[in-house]
């Protein structure tokens, strides 16, 4: 653990509380951007389908690179005010860069219709599209812009760490493995920020290099590429950064739920093992993404179905045993932060079963083009990221008042969560009833039952957005009236 002048540790306070006002102002649009779609998919509206692909677009982009950039600016803000020192110069850069990258995605999908889906699979961005070739240019270079400055901002913390921890070894835990004995204690959170940044480093250099090759296509018409190649590539990067995101913000629930259950929460030879597995099944899970390409490698399947199986039991086994164990006979106080932690622990676990069971192959032929599959993922991000980031956001906004009982705050919470279970319950339930994902309406559909079912559905979930939105905004109204309180005491 690192001292710090009390102005080092106010200096990245405010720029941590910087990144949560630009998540807090972002968040609720995107949402919103997700509302239009399920209007538009409960007969509601009637936007062009080149419009509802623009809204699906920017909302999925939008939503993965929100929050992972919320993620690690957390995880950036935990590691520079307890493990190591971290310049703040470059933090403000990849603040900066991030918001430029958001600014021309904005103006390249919104403006300019820019509509393949946040996968953008190959040559989707090139034939047969409703945009203009520039559409296409300035979202590849918003989004390299992007990958530029998390891959700044990775390699500045991991050096930054092995440098404290004397090497990338160290960091892994691997020192627990042996006879020796231990002579400077791994802290939770720098284990958790290793395992969850490098493998965001190989996705980040992978979608760099996808987004080049996009890049010079859309300069160079006449450049071609393997297409089930470059799937593969864009589902590595997706996958990876959607995974890290959560193990991101699982740093923070490692450090600070023990400042209120008053327990420590060491690194021992089980949490090594644990998380060094979930290393290696974050590298090879998004095979699961591949098992509808007849052309694939049967191998690919294989690991695909053992690394899925293998991803979600580590870490998600050993968190949710620490918590309770954080948790029983404490006596803490349940106010929002721990109880965000504990509920979107059990988020991510529901999520994550759900994406077990769609990965297994029998299944995933039959849910896999499904609404079950946005069901699962919206679970874990939803109601495990988000949760963990409102938890984060309360723990900061309220400073020294982080077990403060607040009544806006509480009404806030729980109608967020029952908007936010009800939002995710019809895209299961869709799944149940075969209703496919990724249309702007069902009207098309020969089969009426799912038609109607689906469009059903998408109403209802409308509804469950709005009480989200109405908890969002209660917990937005406490979060700033405690932030200026606490300014005002400075």
């Amino acid at each position: 653990m690192i001292q710090l002048e009390l102005d080092e540790i106010k200096k990245q306070k405010n720029l941590v509380v910087l990144w949560g006002i630009t998540f807090m102002v972002l968040f609720p649009v995107l949402i919103i951007f997700g509302l239009l779609m399920r209007l538009s998919q409960g007969d509601i509206t009637s936007p062009s389908p080149g419009d509802f692909y623009a809204y699906m677009t920017f909302h999925g982009l939008g939503m993965a690179g929100t929050l992972y950039s919320f993620a690690f600016a957390g995880l950036w803000y935990m590691n520079a005010t307890k493990l190591v020192k971290l310049n703040i110069k470059v933090g403000y850069f990849i603040y900066g860069a991030i918001l430029v990258g958001v600014v021309g995605l904005l103006f390249g999908v919104i403006i300019e219709k820019y509509a393949p889906g946040w996968y953008m699979l190959y040559p989707m961005p090139f034939k047969g599209t409703s945009w203009t070739t520039g559409a296409t240019t300035i979202s590849v270079i918003s989004l390299i812009i992007l990958g530029v400055a998390w891959l700044v901002g990775i390699l500045h913390i991991l050096f930054a760490l092995s440098k404290e921890y004397a090497g990338f070894t160290n960091l892994l835990g691997w020192q627990y493995l042996k006879k020796q004995e231990v002579t400077k204690e791994l802290h939770p959170l720098a284990l958790i920020t290793m395992i969850s940044l490098l493998p965001g480093l190989f996705a980040i250099i992978t979608g760099a290099a996808l987004l080049i090759m996009y890049l010079i296509q859309s300069l160079e018409p006449s450049m071609s590429y393997d297409a089930l190649l470059m799937k593969n590539m864009v589902m590595f990067f997706g996958h990876t950064l959607v995974n890290i995101t959560l193990y991101c913000c699982l740093g923070w629930v490692y450090t600070l739920l023990p400042e209120f259950t008053h327990r420590e929460w060491k690194v021992n030879k089980v949490l090594v093992y644990s998380w060094n597995a979930t290393f290696i099944a974050i590298v090879f899970a998004f095979f699961h993404h591949l098992y509808m390409d007849f052309s694939q490698n049967l191998a690919f399947h294989y690991v695909g179905q053992f690394a899925s199986y293998l991803s979600p039991i580590p870490a998600t086994g050993i968190t949710m045993f620490g918590v309770v164990a954080q948790i029983y006979h404490s006596k803490m106080k349940w106010t929002i932060v721990p109880v965000s932690f504990l509920i979107g622990t059990a988020g991510w676990a529901t999520g994550g079963l759900a994406a077990v069971i769609d990965s297994t192959i029998a299944v995933n032929r039959v849910l896999h083009n499904t609404l079950w599959v946005p069901a699962h993922f919206h679970s874990y991000m939803l109601m495990g990221v988000v949760l963990f980031i409102l938890g984060f956001l309360f723990y900061i906004f309220y400073g020294e008042d982080k077990n403060k009982s607040d009544k806006i705050a509480q009404f806030g919470f729980w109608t967020f969560i029952v908007g936010a279970y009800g939002f995710v319950l019809m895209f299961y339930l869709g799944g149940f009833n075969s209703v496919p994902r990724r249309y702007s309406s069902y009207v098309g559909i020969d089969v009426a039952n799912v038609h109607s079912t689906g469009a059903l559905l998408a109403v209802i979930a409308s509804v469950f957005i709005v009480v989200l939105l109405i908890g969002l905004l209660a917990m937005y109204i406490s979060l700033f009236k405690n932030l200026k309180e606490n300014r005002a005491t400075v």
